[in-house]
């Protein structure tokens, strides 16, 4: 195996291929559905195989952290039913106050999916070092790369 260093987007490419000469998007990555589509027109996502898959990152549970992750929507109601607990926050813009929480990672000051998408990776390897009991992931926008960021998020928490 080898360390080519951080990747420039972020997250891994785009993969396209073919199934009865129909363009088929078999992982979400650094291209976002809307500007493939822009491209070639509409295009049938299969992103999910848990037997034989036909691409990398398709199964059910990939890219996860060994501290046990949670991808919410409403993430102050979530640290409120765990403020017991060892707490670190992956969030896309904006800090949340909360004396229970150990660390956040903000992925985008400027809310800017692509940036928030380069620093994905490292932002869940620190917070994975950190001893923590859980992670909390919020919810990204569900359009551009915000869709390849929950893709990643949502494999990421699954047990």
């Amino acid at each position: 195996m080898l360390d080519g260093g951080s990747c420039q987007n972020g997250i891994e490419s785009t993969i396209i291929g073919f199934e009865n000469n129909e363009p088929v998007l078999y992982r979400l990555g650094s291209l976002s559905i809307e500007e493939i589509e822009n491209t070639i027109g509409r295009i049938k996502i299969k992103n999910n195989k848990e037997k034989s898959p036909d691409a990398p990152g398709m199964l059910s549970k990939h890219y996860a952290p060994k501290t046990a992750t949670f991808l919410v929507e409403d993430v102050v109601s979530f640290i409120q039913k765990n403020n017991y607990k060892k707490i670190g926050l992956l969030l896309f813009s904006n800090v949340i106050e909360n004396k229970t929480i150990h660390h956040q990672e903000i992925l985008s000051k400027n809310g800017d999916l692509k940036e928030a998408a380069s620093h994905l990776y490292e932002a869940m390897h620190r917070l994975d070092k950190m001893d923590l009991d859980i992670i909390i992931a919020q919810e990204f926008p569900n359009y551009g790369l915000g869709k390849s960021i929950n893709d990643r998020l949502t494999r990421a928490s699954k047990k």
